[in-house]
């Protein structure tokens, strides 16, 4: 197969404004020029331990939602772990796919939201991709990441998998040229990608579990394809491992897959870490290839890792391989000029903004026009039909969620382009009750929530009040909520908003939760998400079924909605 040509680009070149220099401890990225083995013999063998997992830090907590991980594990889960004593710095790592969100799920640092990796996979533009990537780069520099978590391009092989809008497609030759792109273009501004999930996590169900049985032939053809030419055409920095087992053996401990194809066949040298709680055993995993065991604290790699050596169950050269690859990609890191500890800010610039809006229309195919319907026409009357069009879904979940620093619905889009805009919702289908724009707003008038944080529970009088913020949504992690006055993980909190209907009737409201909830429009428990609890799918495995409620209301009345919540040990 011949190579396809992207051309180069850079910031400079595509209009886009280089981020302002971040703040943080320059003195650990000043002298980042190291000799990799030199550095190598001065680590002790904790050192090297602890060099090749996620840092282990109190300044937050992190309750990673999934059944079998419900638990305070003390970290923000996205910095490598720092040596001091010799100066090796922190790398920082942030989600992508579509976007860079930072280190915060909850408020975080405002971003640039990019169309989906099934969008672009529908440009079937690499110059495209690969200026998107320049902007993913200053994005991540903007929000102090060396490494972004990105892209995915495992295979759309179902409509039902969870993930598949991450996805650029079904095609395994167009995933690995455009991965390629983006990668050369994020890497154009010396940000690191990681490139994910290697291999055949195309289904969300199970996924730590699940055994994916294919042959070999099928393996190289189509799941494996998108990495080597990612590979062959970009040698992105990092690549993650996925999080199934492959052929009975896990992904971050096949041998074949990891030592054998991908270091030996491919002769990729670059830093190969998990995905987050991706490891599952510790000489195992080690002996293989995997560089990297992410988040921390580790669960494999402590001073059962270094017990493992003393007692001649693991060779101390594998742990010098390991760590080497992670200080070369320390090294790597260093001249994105990013210093440690870097705070977050927003770009959204009007070079951004054009690339964005570019991106977008791009990414829609239009595939017949036979009745002249586009492009609309303001002096028309156009009739705009279906439950979602009120909504903004401008990013999936997990992974691909930031908080985008704009969005819009496409109702509101086709109000702004034409005079005479009719809607009607049509057909309502659902799995959960969706988010409802333009009729909920706070208490200052802001569309959206005052949220409120208590260190005690409603029944409790004159319950101190720790925190309040304006909130655009009632959908969100709190796992990462860390203000000052919050040493642990229970606590309570409450949202209030004003609601006024636009239409008389009966309303119907969902409530799903990691915790406990109750909603009450006008001090009336509509409800009660608390006392019979029932586990369902949300939050990553880790919360309740949508309990639901109705009530009528009437049109353009004010109500009060209040929903309290309790953090998850309250359930």
């Amino acid at each position: 197969m011949g190579s396809v040509k992207i051309p180069s680009s850079s910031s400079s070149s595509t209009g886009l404004e280089t981020p302002p220099s971040c703040s943080g401890d320059t003195d650990h990225f000043s002298d980042i020029e190291f000799d990799t083995e030199t550095l190598l013999s001065q680590l002790a063998l904790d050192e090297k331990v602890a060099l090749i997992r996620g840092m282990h830090s109190h300044s937050g907590r992190m309750f990673y939602q999934a059944r079998a991980y419900t638990e305070n594990v003390g970290s923000d889960m996205w910095h490598t772990t720092p040596i001091p004593r010799l100066r090796i710095p922190s790398l920082r790592v942030s989600d992508g796919p579509n976007g860079v969100r930072g280190t915060r799920f909850f408020d975080g640092t405002p971003g640039a939201c990019l169309p989906c990796g099934t969008g672009l996979g529908a440009t079937w533009d690499t110059g495209l991709v690969r200026r998107l990537g320049n902007l993913l780069g200053l994005e991540a520099k903007s929000k102090g990441a060396h490494i972004l978590l990105g892209p995915t391009v495992n295979i759309q092989r179902s409509p039902l998998g969870g993930r598949g809008f991450e996805f650029f497609g079904e095609d395994p030759v167009l995933s690995g040229l455009l991965a390629a792109a983006y990668c050369n273009g994020v890497q154009d501004e010396h940000i690191i990608t990681a490139i994910k999930h290697f291999v055949c996590n195309d289904q969300e169900d199970k996924r730590m579990s699940v055994n994916i049985t294919v042959s070999d032939r099928a393996l190289r053809e189509i799941y494996l394809l998108p990495f080597m030419l990612a590979i062959r055409d970009s040698n992105p920095g990092a690549i993650m491992t996925a999080y199934n087992k492959l052929n009975g053996t896990h992904c971050s401990e096949n041998v074949k897959l990891l030592r054998d194809i991908l270091r030996g066949e491919w002769g990729w040298q670059g830093l190969l870490m998990s995905d987050w709680y991706g490891t599952y055993s510790t000489c195992e995993a080690i002996a293989a290839g995997l560089d990297l065991e992410m988040p921390g604290p580790s669960r494999w790699r402590d001073l059962g890792l270094t017990h493992a050596v003393n007692c001649g169950k693991l060779d101390e050269k594998v742990i010098d391989d390991r760590a080497r690859n992670v200080l070369e990609a320390v090294q790597k890191a260093g001249k994105s000029g990013i210093p440690q500890g870097c705070g977050e800010t927003t770009l959204d610039t009007p070079g951004q903004r054009s690339l964005l809006r570019e991106a977008a229309a791009d990414s829609v195919v239009l595939l017949k026009n036979s009745m002249g319907t586009l492009p609309l026409q303001k002096s028309k009357s156009t009739a705009v039909i279906g439950s979602n069009v009120r909504v903004t879904p401008f990013c999936g979940g997990g992974s691909a969620s930031l908080n985008a620093h704009y969005s819009t619905s496409i109702l509101e889009s086709v109000q702004r382009k034409c005079d005479d805009v009719r809607y009607a919702e049509g057909p309502f289908s659902h799995l959960d009750f969706s988010l409802r724009d333009g009729v909920i707003t706070d208490t200052k008038g802001n569309p959206g929530f005052t949220f409120r944080c208590y260190l005690e529970p409603p029944e409790v009088k004159n319950r101190e009040l720790i925190d309040t913020m304006y909130v655009r949504t009632s959908k969100f992690f709190l796992s990462d909520y860390s203000p000052p006055k919050l040493n642990s993980p229970l606590f309570w909190a409450e949202m209030e908003a004003t609601l006024v209907p636009d239409k008389p009737g009966p309303w119907s409201f969902g409530l799903c939760t990691h915790g406990t909830a109750r909603l009450f429009v006008d001090g009336i428990e509509l409800i009660d998400n608390e006392t019979h609890q029932e586990p369902g799918n949300t939050f990553l495995g880790a919360g309740t079924k949508e309990v639901m409620g109705t009530i009528n209301l009437e049109a353009g009345r004010h109500y009060r909605l209040l929903i309290t919540f309790g953090s998850a040990p309250t359930s």
